[in-house]
């Protein structure tokens, strides 16, 4: 039982609006910090329930919640949080978060999971939070917040590669075995882990959404980080496409200037546009050319495995490929 907390026998509650507890419910407005929590109690009181061991429900004091230090996701969308906080002023929470006790301080709590949920109870005006309150090790704590955070869609590349880096260190796993565990195929994280290879700067400019993860890939081809760094600019500052980039890094290997721009493909850009959307989506390299009278449209990947990958993505199973 948590310091602070008070006891009760009854099973976590179904999720709902109420923001409660069976042994009583924390004030919103109320200025104790303290935590309001709920046992497993004995789970054979509901047909069908079964507590979770280690686990227990209860308010708690937003003012007591750490944020995770190693939260993968470091950016937030201002307008989705918006509308959660409205949404949260409406009909309240019906999602705990996930903490677990500081070991540094019994009183506190560190988050696992939902930092946009606590985030936005606090500038909504809500004193409490719903929570789910684990006895986790440091290594199933970082575990659960990435697995998390991946299973997302709000995680930008950077943040991604970030979370397969930490994954991979802190564990000592291999790629194969990170890919089993997340369902992602093995070069689709190989690819993202690349990314950790840009400069800080060219980083910065992918995590904020100003360079696609088309043009980082182009980037990536280059041996020299100040070249790396060059392109980034040009790219941000001429509005170069996919395709000019990759030409831009022939021109750098060998030594050359830069003098491509977007005039000299002669594919239309709205067909570069195309070719540059599909290949984040796909994650990839997509080649577009256009003739007289017909387009070409390719697709590379690495290997069979990366192949089904794409296959996937596009909604075809290899057996109806083949």
């Amino acid at each position: 039982m948590t310091s602070g907390a008070t006891d009760s026998s009854s099973s976590a509650p179904a999720e709902s609006n109420e923001q409660s507890s069976s042994s009583g419910t924390t004030e919103k407005s109320g200025e104790s910090h303290t935590a309001e929590v709920a046992d497993g109690g004995d789970a054979d009181e509901y047909d069908g329930v079964e507590s979770i061991p280690d686990t227990e429900f209860g308010e708690i004091d937003v003012d007591l919640i750490d944020a995770n230090p190693r939260q993968p996701r470091t950016v937030f969308d201002e307008d989705l949080l918006a509308e959660l906080v409205h949404s949260i002023r409406e009909i309240g929470v019906l999602q705990p978060v996930v903490v677990r006790q500081k070991p540094s301080d019994r009183s506190r709590f560190e988050l696992i999971m939902g930092e946009r949920r606590l985030r936005a109870t606090k500038d909504a005006g809500l004193s409490t939070i719903p929570a789910i309150i684990r006895y986790v090790e440091d290594t199933d704590l970082l575990r659960d917040a990435l697995l998390e955070n991946l299973h997302r869609a709000e995680l930008n590349p950077l943040e991604e590669a970030a979370a397969y880096g930490q994954l991979l260190e802190d564990f000592g796993c291999t790629q194969e075995e990170l890919s089993e565990r997340i369902g992602r195929s093995r070069p689709q994280i190989s690819n993202t882990l690349r990314l950790l290879r840009l400069p800080p700067l060219v980083q910065r400019r992918v995590a904020a959404g100003v360079i696609s993860a088309g043009h980082a890939r182009a980037i990536l081809g280059l041996r020299d980080p100040e070249h790396m760094e060059v392109l980034a600019q040009r790219i941000v500052a001429e509005g170069l496409s996919v395709r000019a980039s990759e030409e831009a890094v022939v021109l750098l290997n060998r030594g050359d200037s830069i003098n491509v721009s977007r005039a000299t493909t002669k594919v239309a850009p709205e067909f570069l546009a195309v070719a540059e959307r599909l290949g984040d989506r796909l994650d990839t390299k997509v080649n577009i050319s256009v003739g007289k009278r017909k387009g070409k449209l390719s697709v590379e990947f690495a290997n069979h495995e990366d192949l089904d990958r794409i296959l996937s993505l596009l909604g075809i199973s290899n057996e109806d490929a083949i």
